[in-house]
Order: C-alpha cells, then sequence, then structure tokens
C-alpha cells in the first residue's frame, strides 16, 4: 500500500470532516469501498455515476451513445459540483471525473481526496463481461491499458493513495480508515 501518510497525518480537523472522494480508474474498488466507509464513518454515499443516472434519466451507456463523451463530463462536472455542495458525504466518483479541468482542484478544496489503485491485469480480470462500461467498448483490455496509460498521472493530486490489488474492499477500507483517524 503506497502513499502520503504524512501529508495525510497533516489534515487538520476542519479538513477531516469535510467529505471522503474516492478516485481512480474503473474497477479499483471505489463503490465497495465508498459503500463500507460511508457506513463507518456515518457519511452521506454517494455514487456519481448513479446520481447522474437519476439526473439524466438514462444510463451511462446511453449518454455515451447519444450524446458524446464531453456531454457526460459536463454532466459529471455540474453533479461534482452540486454534491460538494454540502459535507460529511463520501463520494465515489467515475474514473474519469478527475478529467475535466478544475474538477481536482474542487475535490481538494472540498474533501479529501483518495485515490484507489490496481495493476492493469487486476483491473482487467475485474472488468470481463462488463457490459456497461462505455469506455471498454469493443477490445477491453486494449481498452483498459490504453485508458491506463493515459492517466497514468491523473490521479497523482490525491492526499492519498491505496493499490487495491489482491486486497478485500474492508481490508483497503480499514487501510483509509486507519490514516483517515490519525
Amino acid at each position: 500500500m503506497a502513499g502520503d501518510t504524512e501529508a495525510f497525518k497533516e489534515l487538520n480537523a476542519e479538513q477531516r470532516n469535510k467529505n471522503i472522494i474516492l478516485v481512480g480508474m474503473m474497477a479499483t474498488g471505489k463503490s465497495t469501498v465508498g459503500a463500507i466507509l460511508a457506513e463507518e464513518l456515518g457519511y452521506e454515499l454517494v455514487d456519481l455515476d448513479h446520481v447522474i443516472i437519476e439526473t439524466e434519466g438514462r444510463s451511462i451507456a446511453e449518454i455515451f451513445a447519444e450524446d458524446g463523451e464531453e456531454y457526460f463530463r459536463s454532466v459529471e462536472t455540474a453533479v461534482l459540483k452540486r454534491m460538494l455542495e454540502s459535507e460529511n458525504k463520501l463520494i465515489s466518483t467515475g474514473g474519469g471525473a478527475v478529467l475535466a479541468p478544475g474538477n481536482t482542484a474542487l475535490m481538494l478544496s472540498k474533501g479529501h481526496v483518495i485515490a484507489l489503485t490496481a495493476t492493469e491485469e487486476e483491473i482487467i480480470a475485474r472488468v470481463s463481461g462488463d457490459q456497461n462500461r462505455p469506455l471498454l467498448a469493443g477490445n477491453a483490455v486494449e481498452r483498459v491499458r490504453r485508458i491506463m496509460e493515459d492517466r497514468h498521472n491523473a490521479y497523482l493530486f490525491a492526499h492519498y493513495t491505496v493499490d487495491t490489488t489482491g486486497l478485500t474492499a474492508a481490508e483497503v477500507s480499514q487501510n483509509i480508515l486507519m490514516h483517515y483517524r490519525g
């Protein structure tokens, strides 16, 4: 497990009482770990993709097919801003939420950002056969590799990073809680 533990420990009480925002590639465990953390901390769980689906009244695959990725990213940014207007939320973002200009600064200003990572092999194993990921249409292995390459540095802004490869969601959650609580 990697992370900038010193930076994590230097969070003051005000920062710790805002929000926790999980970022990272698809299939790194953001939704599953987020649910465990939200329950443990008594925070409201917000799965950003689910809020987008509710807001738009259609699936993410439909949004991509009908309006494209650029439109999806604009909706994603608007929903993220709305969700970060209040505190004590555990927000699980989509893997590309960090791509829109300004989203990373917004996340850093409104909460504590934790990046979840996993190896390429682990991600491919987790997403194999998943038809609900529009960015993986076609050759999923090649698409995962390209997305990981494109986003190699996209999550480095996070306060803390946990490699979820080979770990259970409970183990990842305990790691995060241990550091979050100091």
